[in-house]
């Protein structure tokens, strides 16, 4: 069986996607505590070498207790000191360069398959070309692409850069779905699982309200939709149910409203249902932290179904180029 770690590895979304598609995980480094303790919740297979540990230039396998080879490593360094998300404010380099300290590992460890996730403002990063020629020189052949997780099935418009790596031959282009994309309803547990509060609170924001208006102008009165609670948002702050969700965040970003006795109620998104706007199943493990840490560990996440296509693509391709040999 391929065996492969998860550098940067959150809760383990990229990991999910990867066993499902057949590999054994076997190791994972992240630096916050409460992440790699969901990891092991969920990859029994990697304890022993699931590290808490923050990634610099120095890191490489001696930070896994025996572990010096692996088949494939997976990797989503830092993100969000490429993200527009942070508009103007400055960015963290040392965020930014977090892609390089993958390479120690990489170096030590020869895996015969590398896989980078990240935001796609990386690609405009001034490092990233430099990052891309350090793994051909390494041997590897890249591919680099854009994938949408709503073109995998996932019920969410999530636009990540994967730059994926083969040693011995030049990786295939990742395939999208059939083109059918999941809705937003399809996340949602039935009316009166989560209490709700009435839309028209003296405490409520006016930019919620405004944001609420703005839904039933454009819906009519009776019909559910989402709003951005937090964050910024350029189409008037609401989204229908029948497409796929905005990007998840870190943060509790989307208020549900549905409609009782002719008013609108209002409730955030739960956490399970957050799970499934990632790909996620019900039986995925959450048990550590608060509701706004579980809330960061997926919004930080991989869509599970995006990674699964990917791993499955390259070790189809070497099925395929054995049985022609």
């Amino acid at each position: 069986m391929v065996k492969a770690i998860d550098l940067f590895c959150g809760g383990g979304g990229s990991s999910w996607g990867a066993r499902n598609a057949g590999v054994e995980l076997v190791g994972a480094i992240d630096a916050w505590d409460v992440a790699t303790s969901t990891y092991e919740d969920n990859f029994p297979t990697a304890r022993g070498n699931v590290v808490t540990a923050r990634l610099d230039d120095c890191s490489g396998a001696h930070l896994f207790r025996n572990l010096r080879s692996v088949d494939m490593i997976i990797a989503s360094p830092e993100c969000t000191h490429h993200s527009v998300a942070r508009g103007g404010r400055p960015r963290d380099e040392e965020s930014r360069r977090s892609g390089w300290f993958v390479m120690g590992f990489i170096e030590e460890m020869k895996p015969r398959w590398v896989i980078l996730e990240n935001v796609t403002p990386m690609r405009g990063w001034p490092g990233f070309e430099d990052l891309i020629g350090r793994l051909k020189r390494l041997g590897y052949k890249v591919e680099i692409q854009l994938l949408d997780a709503s073109d995998f099935g996932v019920p969410q418009a999530r636009r990540r850069l994967f730059v994926i790596c083969d040693l011995f031959r030049q990786p295939d282009e990742i395939r999208v779905g059939s083109g059918r994309t999941a809705a937003a309803r399809t996340i949602l547990d039935p009316k009166g699982t989560w209490p709700t509060s009435e839309v028209y609170r003296p405490e409520r924001a006016a930019a919620t309200l405004e944001r609420v208006e703005n839904g039933i102008r454009a819906l009519g009165r009776g019909k559910d939709f989402l709003i951005v609670y937090y964050g910024s948002d350029k189409a008037g702050g609401w989204q229908s149910l029948d497409r796929p969700l905005r990007t998840l965040t870190t943060l509790d970003r989307f208020g549900l409203i549905q409609w009782e006795r002719g008013q609108p109620i209002m409730r955030m998104l739960q956490i399970p249902e957050i799970k499934r706007g990632m790909g996620l199943p019900d039986g995925f493990r959450l048990k550590h932290g608060t509701r706004r840490d579980k809330v960061k560990i997926l919004g930080n996440g991989v869509c599970a179904p995006v990674m699964r296509r990917v791993v499955s693509t390259l070790l189809r391709g070497e099925i395929q180029a054995v049985a022609a040999e």
